[in-house]
């Protein structure tokens, strides 16, 4: 722990120039004593780290010392990649390998560029969790089923009272929510990760599948599920006007669908998850869409705009 965080004040000091012992502090998460004591064993150890006294000063290394720290390890180069998912980082137990990975990144950068992660942050942030998500602790499952995943290694797994032994190919976070895209008995599934019990990492590797593209499958996956929501089919005969409310009004996946349904007349089949649903949905086109079927909604339609018309008569 503290070799990696001797190497971590290198790191910070050679890409950034100098720092006090307070920003070391704040930035390593220790007190300012221990990064005193770090830096008197830095000394002893002949890095030529020294201290500027006074207004402005801080610790700085020696005009020209370049460390030779800054090749990443595999794991470190693979957390790199997701250093734009802090959130994702955290809950998989990796933010300390990829803290270590950006702090080599940047040491071996230009001074020029040296302040390009800093206005990189300063401009973009990805924020993969839901509104609603809360402050809830990871599913218990993740952290085993990461290291399954970095390690190519089968795990054994209870999931939905089901003992399996499963393949797990690559994570997914989708809306705060973490997924799981394994093999099972030959078969590429999608599981829930919240929903596995306990878990065992067994020893033993798979060959990974090499035409497998996690991105890929999973975007295949999701048009799937959502196709399969949508289970009713409406017809509406649109205005000129509710034509084109049709793309901010439909579900993405029947869109193309209904556009290609459409007729000259606006008459229009746009698939929809259940009346109710479709009940919502033709409301959002107000007097720009009507119900030609089915006749239960064309009834509940008719209904609401009659009790709204006698809420605005007079």
């Amino acid at each position: 722990m503290r070799a990696a965080r001797l190497m971590s004040l290198v790191l910070l000091l050679q890409g950034r120039g100098g720092m006090t012992a307070a920003e070391l502090a704040r930035e390593l998460e220790v007190s300012e004593r221990t990064v005193h004591r770090d830096m008197l064993a830095l000394a002893e150890a002949g890095v030529p780290v020294y201290a500027d006294r006074g207004r402005g000063g801080g610790y700085r290394l020696l005009d020209g010392y370049r460390t030779r720290l800054t090749g990443l390890d595999r794991a470190e180069a693979e957390a790199l990649f997701l250093s734009g998912v802090p959130a994702a980082l955290r809950e998989m137990g990796l933010q300390d390998v990829a803290a270590t990975a950006r702090l080599k990144a940047a040491a071996a950068l230009s001074p020029a560029l040296r302040d390009a992660p800093v206005t990189a942050a300063q401009r973009f942030h990805l924020d993969a969790p839901g509104w609603w998500a809360g402050d809830d602790p990871p599913p218990p499952a993740l952290a085993p089923l990461a290291r399954a995943v970095w390690r190519d290694r089968r795990v054994s797994a209870v999931y939905k009272d089901t003992l399996r032994v499963l393949e797990p190919y690559g994570l997914v976070l989708k809306a705060g929510v973490w997924y799981l895209a394994a093999r099972h008995r030959g078969r590429f599934l999608i599981f829930r990760v919240h929903r596995f019990g306990e878990i065992s990492v067994l020893e033993e590797q798979f060959d990974r599948d090499p035409g497998f593209d996690l991105a890929a499958f999973w975007a295949g996956q999701a048009a799937e599920f959502a196709r399969s929501l949508l289970r009713e089919v409406v017809t509406l005969r649109l205005t000129e006007r509710g034509r084109r409310m049709l793309r901010h009004v439909a579900d993405p996946a029947a869109l193309a669908d209904a556009l290609a349904s459409l007729e000259e007349d606006g008459t229009v089949r746009l698939a929809v998850e259940s009346v109710p649903v479709a009940f919502s949905q033709v409301l959002r086109f107000g007097p720009e869409a009507e119900v030609l079927d089915p006749p239960e909604l064309r009834a509940m339609v008719a209904e609401a705009a009659a009790r709204m018309a006698r809420l605005y008569d007079g």
